[in-house]
């Protein structure tokens, strides 16, 4: 495995600088925003597809510190009901998928999407129960009229470039579970599977392991993302975890994203570690930072800290003892 990082949280840094922090922090890998909601700070993709000297010069600049690219990112919500906005988030994956193709990035990360709950509507509208039965029929129209359909085009594109989409399990689109997950990828393509983060599992109640076990006995997990999540029980009996309240309401919010090691400790994200291998992820392990009590700086120091203390790095041993 190689230990990464979700290079949005240095967008104030250049392209070259945040290269050279990553390096300076031992990481072997860096994810960057190409669009959607990560922005595109380190990434101009219409000059990078229009010039091959651009794209050499760009690889360069990553290879020369002993870095390579685990992901190119443009979460996005490409099925929107705001049609201008769901454009722009096709686009930015199109696009996304081409340069990541010539450029060798095996992977591409985004969101299912979500779109209203019918024709014609304003909003996303995300069912979270059955009933009244108009949520399980609205439901049933979002997967069959609108992201079934989209997610079987654009598998077939991705597959066509050789290049594998990770959606990330996030609340708020209708990819967010396992099952939702593998749901999707037998309707529409292999190369659809998940970016997984165990930061947006645990606080659905999902044991981030047996999500592991899940989607790797199907091959489905293409990316990973290390961010954890503080539970306070106390405020989940008065809010619940469908909780409404801004990331800023530390105090008052039944969860919030942690720093790595701050929300769950060594041995569950060695656990972590040891079921991705043995399920067979080997590859990339990004850090991803939105802890709102910590600075950037010292979030991801922490995070490159207990995460070293946890990787696999080397190849198994034989079994010189059995």
């Amino acid at each position: 495995m190689k230990l990464g990082v979700f290079a949005v949280l240095f967008s104030d840094l250049s392209f070259e600088e945040m290269l050279d922090r990553a390096k300076e922090s031992g990481l072997k890998a860096v994810e960057i925003g190409t669009g959607g909601y990560p922005g595109n700070a380190h990434c101009n993709v219409d000059e990078l597809l229009d010039s091959e000297d651009k794209r050499k010069e760009y690889m360069k600049k990553v290879q020369d510190r002993g870095l390579s690219i685990s992901a190119f990112s443009c979460h996005g919500n490409p099925i929107s009901p705001d049609e201008e906005f769901a454009n722009q988030c096709h686009e930015d994956f199109v696009k996304t998928v081409k340069l990541a193709s010539l450029l060798d990035v095996p992977v591409v990360n985004t969101f299912s999407g979500t779109p209203g709950g019918h024709e014609g509507d304003q909003s996303p509208n995300w069912p979270v129960t059955p009933w009244p039965s108009e949520y399980s029929d609205t439901l049933d129209w979002q997967w069959n009229e609108k992201l079934i359909p989209y997610w079987k085009e654009q598998g077939k594109f991705a597959e066509e470039h050789g290049v594998k989409i990770g959606l990330e399990l996030h609340a708020g689109f209708l990819v967010h579970t396992p099952y939702t997950m593998l749901k999707l990828r037998e309707a529409t393509s292999p190369a659809v599977g998940a970016n997984l983060d165990p930061s947006h599992l645990w606080w659905q109640g999902i044991d981030p392991v047996a999500a592991i076990k899940i989607l790797g006995n199907e091959d489905a997990i293409n990316h990973f993302h290390a961010k954890d999540t503080y539970i306070d029980q106390d405020n989940v009996n008065m809010y619940g975890l469908t909780d409404m309240q801004p990331y800023s309401n530390v105090k008052t919010r039944a969860w919030t994203f942690r720093s790595v090691g701050y929300g769950h400790g060594t041995q569950e994200w060695s656990n972590i570690i040891s079921a991705l291998r043995t399920y067979g992820y080997d590859y990339v392990i990004s850090i991803e930072h939105e802890d709102p009590i910590m600075s950037i700086n010292e979030g991801f120091s922490q995070a490159v800290k207990n995460l070293k203390s946890v990787i696999i790095e080397e190849e198994p041993a034989e079994m010189w003892w059995a």
